[in-house]
C-alpha cells in the first residue's frame, strides 16, 4: 500500500507518520506540507508545497497511491466562521478532489475529532464546520471514505512535535483511560486504527469514534 500523508508536521501527522513507516504493509509514505516534517526513511518521500488551495504545480508527484490519511488541520481559537471554514472544509475539499481525480481508486481517511456535529446545526462552530466537511467527503467517489474522530491522544514517546499540553497532562492518562475510555485513546492506536481500516477496507459509514478507533487498532 502506498499512502500520501498531509500535517506531518503537527502532532497527530507526525504520529500517524511514525506508524506508517513501521507497518511492513505500507510500501511507501507521500508527506505534502507546508515544512518539512523532519523524518529520513527508505520508505518516505516529501513534497513541500505553500499553497493547498492550488496544488497543480505539486499534481505529478502524487500519482499512484492507495490511500490519503489527511490529519493536516487548524484550532479554531480566535477564528471567526468563514476564516475557520475556508482553512477546514475548502481546503480539506480541495486537496481530498485533486487527488481524487490523480488516483480514482484512493480511500480518504480524513481527522476531525470528538463532538463534531453531523448535523452542522448545532452551537458549536467549529463543530459545525467539521461535520460539514465529513459529509461532503463521504460525497465522494472516493473507495472507502473513513471520518476518524479522536478524543484525547496520549502522545507517542520519543517524537517531537507534541503538544505542551499533552507533555503535561501525560501523567494523567490511566485515570482518563480508567474513567473516560471511551474518549481517550494512544497516538498510536490511531496510526494503527488508521492504517487498518484502509488495509482491510473495513465497511463503516459512520463516524469513527475513540471505541471504533480502539477496536480497528487491534487488527
Amino acid at each position: 500500500m502506498k499512502v500520501i500523508i498531509t500535517g506531518a508536521s503537527g502532532m497527530v501527522g507526525e504520529g500517524v507518520l511514525h506508524e506508517c513507516l513501521q507497518h511492513p504493509a505500507i510500501e511507501q509514505v507521500l508527506v505534502v506540507g507546508r515544512k518539512t516534517c523532519g523524518v529520513t526513511h527508505p520508505k518516505l518521500k516529501e513534497v513541500l508545497h505553500s499553497n493547498f488551495f492550488d496544488l497543480k504545480d505539486v499534481e505529478p508527484y502524487l500519482v499512484g497511491y492507495d490511500a490519503c490519511f489527511f490529519c493536516l488541520g487548524v484550532s479554531s481559537v480566535g477564528m471567526k466562521e468563514p476564516e475557520y471554514t475556508k482553512l477546514t472544509h475548502t481546503l480539506t475539499l480541495n486537496f481530498a478532489q485533486t487527488i481524487l481525480r490523480l488516483n480514482p481508486s484512493i480511500s480518504f481517511s480524513y481527522i476531525s475529532g470528538a463532538g463534531t456535529d453531523s448535523s452542522e446545526k448545532g452551537s458549536s462552530m467549529w463543530a459545525r464546520v467539521k461535520g460539514c466537511t465529513e459529509n461532503d467527503l463521504k460525497k465522494l467517489p472516493f473507495k472507502k471514505v473513513y471520518n476518524f474522530r479522536p478524543g484525547y491522544l496520549q502522545p507517542t514517546a520519543g517524537l517531537k512535535n507534541t503538544l505542551p499540553m499533552y507533555k503535561y497532562l501525560g501523567w494523567l492518562f490511566p485515570a482518563l483511560r480508567l474513567f473516560l475510555g471511551k474518549y481517550v485513546s494512544t497516538l498510536q492506536q490511531l496510526g494503527q486504527a488508521m492504517i487498518n481500516a484502509t488495509l482491510y477496507q473495513v465497511d463503516k459509514d459512520t463516524p469513527l469514534e475513540v471505541p471504533d478507533i480502539l477496536e480497528l487498532a487491534k487488527r
